[in-house]
């Protein structure tokens, strides 16, 4: 399904997403959500995610600030996700970066069946077990374009690298995604944001296939392309405000993607 008919579908059905996100970038991800046109939900209690992700049609699992608490709900989360047949996209925030990341984003991966998985270029490396350089929660080093085939064939779903390129494969074919401004990688969050926008696809269309995930990163990036455009961003700090404006008015008014998005297969079996 191209962009256009999913955003239509996703402003016609407003299909609740339920994120077990970072809360550093919470509101960011809540807000991109909404702008796209789907329902935000921030429920994290393991008391009440199996409730909650009952009601969503997409879940969105991101690593960013993990806890042994957050685990347990991820898990929970995720295998009621699983029961009941609702996309699930991971964002193995930071994996690499210590062992306990690592172990904890390897028992997510072993525990639960994910749709897709989203992240930087040395995160989705670490996945794969190719070599990789992270720092904190930055990638400094990855093959990007191997990654994802290696890291899509072992998991069997949709995996994407973010960066100046996006990469995205189904262990078959890679797509290579090319909206997307630097400004983007200026702020915190735009990352999570990305997967946040991913979920919403999958949710709208039922699925995070190569071309949903494909479709939803370069409505993304070419909506941080609008936003730094306006003549009123001087910088990261005003352009985080209008990449959620971008954001709502292509959302609103899909046909303006017509042309506009860039994504091109790059590989194929």
């Amino acid at each position: 399904m191209k962009a256009e008919d999913t955003l239509r579908k996703m402003a016609a059905e407003r299909p609740l997403v339920h994120h077990l996100t970072n809360y550093v970038t919470v509101n960011l991800v809540a807000n991109a959500t909404l702008c796209a046109g789907a329902l935000p939900v921030m429920a994290h209690a393991a008391e009440e995610v199996e409730e909650m992700v009952a009601h969503a049609s997409a879940l969105a699992i991101n690593m960013g600030t993990l806890d042994p608490p957050w685990i347990e709900a991820m898990l929970k989360a995720g295998r009621e996700a699983n029961r009941r047949g609702i996309p699930i996209v991971l964002d193995p925030v930071g994996v690499g970066a210590t062992s306990f990341r690592t172990e904890m984003a390897a028992k997510l991966l072993s525990e639960v069946e994910f749709s897709a998985v989203c992240g930087n270029a040395g995160e989705i490396a670490t996945i794969a077990g190719l070599e990789a350089e992270v720092r904190g929660v930055e990638s400094l080093g990855g093959d990007a374009r191997t990654a994802v085939r290696e890291a899509a064939k072992s998991l069997g779903a949709t995996v994407a690298a973010t960066g100046p390129t996006d990469f995205v494969s189904d262990g078959e074919r890679i797509f290579a995604v090319e909206n997307g401004h630097p400004l983007m990688g200026k702020i915190v969050g735009s990352g999570c944001a990305s997967t946040a926008i991913i979920a919403c696809f999958a949710a709208a269309a039922n699925d995070a296939s190569l071309e949903t995930v494909s479709e939803a990163l370069a409505f993304f990036g070419r909506a941080g392309e609008d936003a730094a455009e306006g003549p009123e961003v001087g910088g990261p700090g005003t352009f985080e405000g209008h990449l959620l404006d971008a954001v709502a008015a292509l959302a609103a008014e899909p046909r303006l993607l017509e042309g506009r998005l860039r994504t091109s297969e790059v590989e194929s079996g």
